[in-house]
């Protein structure tokens, strides 16, 4: 059978993350989505073609769709005319000899690890999953001796740790980095490739896109920086709650439950925050906006949009 990934566009709940490019071009893991999704198809025993004008019969998997390898396999096995539906009732992949989902289709359940990639925080978990798989069966990199790592490290060509760096996790490095010196990175973490990682920065659970720099002193956690931001020394970007609730997000003027205890702030492509920035949880950022020193951020910054409000709590 043929597996083929039908293309997700920018859809407007993903901004600021989608505001600059197509959800399935956006790096997970160092790798951009689309291209992970047709790794998966291909582990799985497809072969992955792009054109989607076809009376073939094929497994369509749109790619806003984050589908395990064993929801992918009892869909395959499940043959002609069937429907992979999650527990909202969302079709996350389908059977069909065109990619229309098919009527009257036989209906798989999808598992726990499969889901719609509806809210940029979406991303945090599947990269979460993706560097993991990555590790599992990546070549692990020798780290400098003044390096420790509780985890596993994997770095791109041309990148240095400088000394005092300390990973605790699942940590993925593109090429030409700099990162440290006293740097704490944790979690399942992925930098992009000529990213520069200051003195004394700590960062969790979170996704940095290719050249942006994190400045010394800050705090990023649960978080996702595009390309090219730059934090102002200091910038901190909070993510816990006092008391300890869910966080939410304003998304098209209406506060979205994100389901996260731990989450951070989205930063679009090319931000700019001045020094000592602080960061509200669930807070956006949209491409090219900047912040003065000391500006507390407690709402999301999107200069087109007048409907953004502060969470009430």
């Amino acid at each position: 059978m043929i597996g083929r990934i039908l293309p997700a566009g920018s859809p407007e709940t993903c901004h600021p993350v989608t505001s600059t490019r197509t959800l399935d071009s956006f790096p997970v893991a160092n790798v951009p989505l689309g291209d992970l999704l047709a790794r998966r198809l291909e582990r799985t025993g497809l072969e992955v073609k792009r054109e989607t004008q076809t009376r073939a019969l094929s497994l369509y998997l749109p790619a806003d769709s984050w589908v395990s390898a064993r929801s992918l396999r009892r869909l395959w096995e499940a043959g002609r005319s069937s429907v992979l539906r999650d527990s909202s009732g969302d079709e996350l992949a389908w059977v069909s000899e065109s990619a229309e989902v098919p009527e009257a289709a036989a209906v798989v359940a999808a598992d726990e690890c499969s889901f719609r990639i509806r809210f940029p925080w979406d991303l945090l978990r599947v990269n979460e999953m993706a560097v993991e798989k990555s590790l599992d069966s990546g070549q692990l990199e020798q780290p400098p001796s003044d390096t420790r790592v509780e985890g596993r490290l994997s770095l791109g060509p041309g990148t240095r740790l400088l000394p005092g760096v300390y990973v605790a996790g699942d940590v993925i490095v593109g090429e030409n980095c700099t990162i440290g010196p006293n740097c704490y990175i944790r979690g399942r973490t992925s930098i992009g490739a000529g990213c520069r990682i200051g003195q004394a920065v700590e960062i969790k659970n979170s996704i940095i896109l290719s050249g942006s720099t994190i400045g010394h002193l800050s705090y990023c956690g649960d978080s996702i920086v595009c390309e090219n931001v730059n934090f102002g020394a200091g910038t901190i970007a909070a993510n816990f709650r006092h008391d300890g609730r869910n966080h939410r997000s304003m998304v098209q003027g209406t506060l979205v439950d994100t389901g996260r205890r731990k989450f951070g702030t989205i930063v679009g492509d090319g931000v700019h925050t001045g020094i000592h920035t602080s960061i509200y949880p669930g807070r956006k950022l949209w491409p090219r906006t900047t912040t003065l020193p000391g500006e507390i951020v407690r709402f999301d910054l999107c200069p087109h949009l007048r409907t953004n409000v502060p969470d009430p709590g």
